[in-house]
């Protein structure tokens, strides 16, 4: 079996650096705090687990043959990233928070939809799946790293938003917040339309 200390440096990269996940778990921490972010986080890294199996098993093939089908995808999921940050930026100015955090469903949803996580995902089966095994113990080897450096990973961010809060406690200053977070995933996703 290959090393696989470049796969878990390659996961706590793609899981530790901003991107839509962790913008809005930040958001979500400081809006509702942890433990109504903990649904989220734990969507997200559900899905990103299926994405994985189901990219190590060859739907990342799929996309690599097609480019068209990632196209539309990324178009996809920037669309619903424009949505998250109106979402975001159209709360409440007098209560200065969303009514609701995401759902367990709708972060695992999301994933679908996110173009880093796809990313990571035709990365982690392309590049770094293990030799010598199987490709569904491979892929489970590969999605239960993604799974382990992952978790710790988005809660830091929604930890950072919650250590954050005692300055938000304004409603304006939640206003603020929310929407210079809304901005930051417009420019997310800005960024992955511009990507090749």
């Amino acid at each position: 079996m290959t090393d696989l200390l470049p796969l878990m440096t390659y996961c706590l990269v793609m899981s530790s650096t901003p991107g839509p996940n962790n913008v809005m778990l930040t958001a979500l921490g400081a809006n509702f705090g942890y433990r109504r972010s903990l649904a989220p986080i734990l969507g997200i890294n559900v899905g990103v687990f299926v994405q994985t199996l189901l990219c190590c098993l060859g739907l990342g093939s799929l996309f690599m043959a097609y480019p068209q089908a990632h196209a539309v995808l990324r178009v996809t999921g920037v669309l619903y990233l424009v949505y998250l940050a109106w979402q975001l930026s159209g709360v409440s100015a007098a209560q200065g928070r969303p009514a609701e955090p995401l759902s367990f469903a709708q972060a695992v949803l999301f994933q679908a939809l996110n173009p880093k996580s796809w990313i990571k995902a035709i990365t982690l089966a392309s590049v770094f799946m293990p030799v010598g095994l199987g490709a569904v113990q491979g892929a489970l080897l590969v999605g239960l790293i993604g799974w382990a450096i992952g978790f710790p990973c988005n809660s830091m961010w929604a930890l950072f938003g919650v250590a954050i809060r005692r300055f938000l406690a304004e409603p304006r200053q939640r206003r603020a917040f929310n929407l210079l977070m809304a901005a930051t995933l417009l420019l997310l996703a800005l960024s992955l339309l511009r990507s090749p």
